[in-house]
């Protein structure tokens, strides 16, 4: 709990992280909040920005190969955040990367995703990977909430090490709705937007 409270103060000072819910309101119901990415600082600026209450079960999605590299990124993930590791690379031992998402999500916990898959320079988001589709088909039953996070590919890009203080705004919208037989292609396009309709 400590080392919560110390990255929610750091973050909250560094980039304000202040939240704006457009659309949704805070919730107990499970959720899979989804968001553009673009800096280290992302996953600390979505979890800072939600109520407490929520943080306590609402588990961010880390890249393994990078949050569990070293003990002080393993030590912020896990023992701050308490995220959920997945590994971007497949390989023989990792069949099913989702494996983690759905284990976490099955056991009532929400989740916080980046669907790009990798930090983009951009403002606006780029392609979602199709990690989102899969786990909103198999947990039909748990909202789907778009999140834009402005000014964070000002405040912390790709490429530095120590973000730029900036005020940044967590923008929460409603969530996304289901449409019985939409298929792969058309579910990401229209979940991209909807994360795009709140910049």
């Amino acid at each position: 709990m400590l080392i919560s409270a110390l990255l929610i103060g750091i973050t909250r000072a560094l980039v304000g992280a202040a939240p704006r819910w457009q659309g949704s309101a805070p919730s107990p119901a499970q959720r899979i909040y989804f968001a553009n990415h673009s800096s280290h600082i992302d996953t600390l600026a979505l979890w800072s920005a939600l109520p407490r209450a929520l943080r306590r079960r609402t588990r961010p999605v880390a890249a393994a190969d990078y949050w569990n590299t070293d003990a002080v990124r393993r030590c912020i993930a896990v023992r701050g955040l308490n995220a959920v590791f997945i590994e971007r690379q497949r390989s023989e031992a990792t069949k099913d990367p989702l494996a983690p998402l759905t284990e976490a999500l099955a056991a009532g916990d929400s989740l916080i995703i980046f669907p790009e898959g990798t930090r983009n320079l951009q403002p606006l988001p780029g392609p979602f990977k199709a990690g989102l589709f899969h786990l909103a088909e198999r947990f039909p039953e748990v909202e789907l909430v778009p999140v834009y996070l402005e000014n964070l590919h000002r405040c912390m890009p790709k490429g530095t090490f120590f973000p730029v203080p900036l005020i940044c705004t967590v923008r929460f919208g409603a969530p996304l709705a289901r449409i019985e037989g939409e298929d792969k292609t058309a579910f990401l396009e229209r979940a991209r937007r909807a994360v795009i309709d709140l910049a």
